[in-house]
């Protein structure tokens, strides 16, 4: 099990969860972030952190939002498993179901 970003990340990437990461799991693609779910250790502290709610253990994750745990593993098809996502930076790609969406609009 892992946790799954979802939607509301996308366009927004607050990083708060990052910082919160003991294991530096979650990556940043270019409109949203991902969670590496062979690196996750499913401790928790990325999901009360978000600002705006996007973070779900991965049988809690929203019907409508159920594709995102799809995107968050198949992010990693290319670069595999690098060990920590503060040396990569940003990846410069998303996922095709993130890369499709309009651009989104966040109330904080």
């Amino acid at each position: 099990m892992t946790y799954v970003i979802a939607q509301p990340c996308v366009d927004l990437k607050d990083k708060a969860c990052i910082e919160e990461c003991p294991v530096d799991c979650i990556y940043e693609g270019e409109r949203s972030l991902y969670i590496h779910p062979d690196e996750c250790v499913d401790c928790g502290a990325c999901e009360p952190v978000c600002p705006v709610e996007a973070i779900y253990y991965e049988d809690d994750t929203p019907d409508q939002w159920a594709e995102y745990y799809k995107a968050n593993v198949e992010f990693f098809d290319d670069i595999g498993s690098p060990g920590g996502a503060a040396k990569l930076g940003n990846i410069g790609k998303d996922h095709p179901i993130i890369a499709a969406l309009p651009p989104q609009t966040h109330d904080l």
